[in-house]
């Protein structure tokens, strides 16, 4: 379905990015990765699905490296027709006690990224009157947490940011609409169990349950390959008239 279109995934390497770019990659799309880690093991795994992949290594936190690297994609690729805005961190603490260089970094990471992304991305996604725009918000999107005060108020803000772009591109063949999941068993989330199952001296099984149970109804992970699906069905003709949505998948987190 998506052959001879090009997907940039940020935060691409491990996780939700890579669950996403292998989704697309399976429908044909070119991959621009993006992120940190394992590049080689995930270009492999692109690569496997018979698709030209791409890398760029740029810190999402600099809007100069942002634009190197969609400065790149344009010229390895033509231009990027599906952005897909993954990259994110976490830190969690008590407002008084949250330290002001994480708010910083959380909110140009989980945020300002996609901004910028987004409005280096539009003019040929206009130009060639076809794009999609998916933003990996969160149903902390939707929801609060307590102790996430800065997650919160970006993926807040990635909601508000995608329903703005749809606005501005609703009479064009591109779409813009957010991604919203619940727990995902990532590398972010693993060090949350981890960190759970040490403070209070239980097993990674029996902490994994107290996550669940917090906040998830359905007791199960939400998976990188689910979420790719979905990101699949939002590039499809079946999706040209979803725009500004924010989709849960959540396991009933915030019907509650």
């Amino acid at each position: 379905m998506l052959k001879h279109k090009t997907a940039l995934v940020t935060g691409s390497t491990s996780g939700i990015g890579l669950g996403i770019a292998k989704a697309l990659a399976r429908q044909g799309a070119n991959i621009v990765l993006n992120g940190f880690g394992d590049v080689d093991g995930a270009r492999a795994e692109i690569a496997a699905l018979g698709v030209d992949v791409f890398y760029h290594g740029a810190d999402m936190s600099r809007p100069a490296e942002i634009e190197d690297m969609m400065r790149a994609a344009a010229e390895r690729f033509g231009r990027v027709d599906i952005l897909v805005n993954n990259a994110g961190i976490q830190h969690v603490a008590a407002i008084e006690d949250f330290p002001p260089e994480r708010w910083d970094a959380i909110i140009a990471i989980n945020l300002s990224s996609a901004f910028h992304t987004t409005r280096l991305a539009l003019p040929a996604m206009k130009a060639a009157n076809w794009g999609r725009i998916i933003n990996v918000a969160s149903v902390h999107g939707l929801v609060a947490s307590a102790q996430k005060s800065a997650y919160v108020a970006a993926k807040h803000g990635v909601v508000g940011l995608t329903k703005v772009v749809a606005l501005e591109t609703a009479t064009t063949g591109v779409t813009c609409n957010a991604i919203c999941p619940g727990w995902v068993l990532t590398p972010l989330v693993q060090k949350q169990v981890d960190a759970k199952a040490a403070a209070l001296g239980i097993s990674n099984e029996e902490a994994t349950r107290l996550l669940l149970g917090e906040k998830e109804p359905s007791m199960q992970f939400t998976t990188p390959e689910e979420l790719g699906e979905l990101a699949v069905f939002f590039c499809s003709p079946a999706a040209s008239n979803v725009r500004g949505a924010a989709w849960n998948m959540d396991g009933g987190w915030a019907a509650q």
